[in-house]
């Protein structure tokens, strides 16, 4: 990592906290390859109409929106970043167009959302691709938690949402604490796969808490190295005393027992200052690496 590059990543961190990054704001609406929800994403680009790689970037379980209808904070920081780095940022909002709040509670929106996110994101790439200040090779895919799940579940070989005639898919992948970490969950019906053997042409880089307790480390380590082993271009980083949101900006530490499972360890959600700001090191180099190279 060079000091050059580790400069440039403190600097956009830090401009992400603020409200007065230049650049061209809007909301846009499309229609989902569920093909009938009718999608709001926000999209944030650098001034000028060169075109420039993207990423878009999936929400978590508590949904895009907090109860003043505001992009959670967390989504906000990661898109000025990017923003700031010369990316346009795309974040969809795959709760509010469908009617749900938060999707943590087991119950059918959480398996809807499970089921049809994945074809939001793709919906999401096309978008992009039809955009003349986008390079349409060169688009990535972030997510978190949920959404960090709907990205290992969008990015796979065998992916029930890719288009047939898709003529570029993803460059790269972002997951955050990804849920649905497991075979189990990679499998039918969410995949046209059995049982076993997830695999991607994409390049995925991975972070996580050790000591999450909503979404386990260990279980999601076990599966990410078996699927590297099977040689799928996968880069892990873990962070020992990291919990759940960790890269969230500002976030006290607090329990979610009403999104506890079973007899399961009570959910806790909290920034890591010293993990959040590696993160946005490390991301910011993964991008540049996978959407900037030729």
């Amino acid at each position: 990592m060079s000091a050059t590059f580790l400069r440039a990543a403190i600097a956009a961190l830090a401009l992400s906290a603020l409200a007065s990054v230049a650049a061209a704001e809007e909301t846009v609406n499309f229609v989902s390859l569920d093909g009938h929800t009718n999608l709001t994403a926000h999209l944030s680009r650098p001034e000028g109409d060169a075109p420039r790689p993207a990423l878009v970037m999936m929400h978590g379980c508590s949904g895009l929106l907090d109860g003043r209808g505001r992009i959670f904070a967390i989504y906000r920081a990661w898109a000025r970043a990017l923003v700031v780095q010369g990316y346009v940022a795309l974040v969809v909002d795959s709760a509010t167009p469908r009617g749900f709040g938060q999707t943590c509670s087991a119950g059918p929106d959480r398996i809807t959302m499970s089921r049809e996110r994945p074809r939001d994101a793709y919906a999401a790439l096309q978008f992009l691709q039809a955009q003349p200040f986008v390079r349409g090779d060169r688009i990535g895919l972030m997510g978190w938690s949920q959404g960090g799940g709907i990205v290992l579940l969008s990015i796979s070989d065998k992916s029930a949402a890719r288009p047939q005639n898709l003529a570029q898919d993803f460059k790269a992948a972002v997951a955050f604490y990804p849920g649905a970490c497991s075979e189990r969950l990679q499998s039918k019906p969410f995949t046209s796969v059995e049982r076993e053997g997830w695999t991607t042409q994409i390049p995925l880089l991975a972070l996580m808490g050790e000591a999450d307790t909503w979404t386990l480390f260990p279980p999601c380590e076990a599966f990410l190295a078996a699927a590297k082993a099977r040689g799928n271009p996968i880069e892990l980083k873990s962070y020992p005393s990291a919990v759940h949101a960790f890269d969230a900006p500002n976030l006290s530490r607090r329990e979610l027992p009403q999104y506890r499972t079973g007899d399961g360890p009570i959910p806790v959600e909290a920034t890591d200052r010293d993990a959040r700001l590696n993160a946005f090191v490390r991301v910011l180099e993964f991008l540049k690496s996978r959407l900037e190279s030729n």
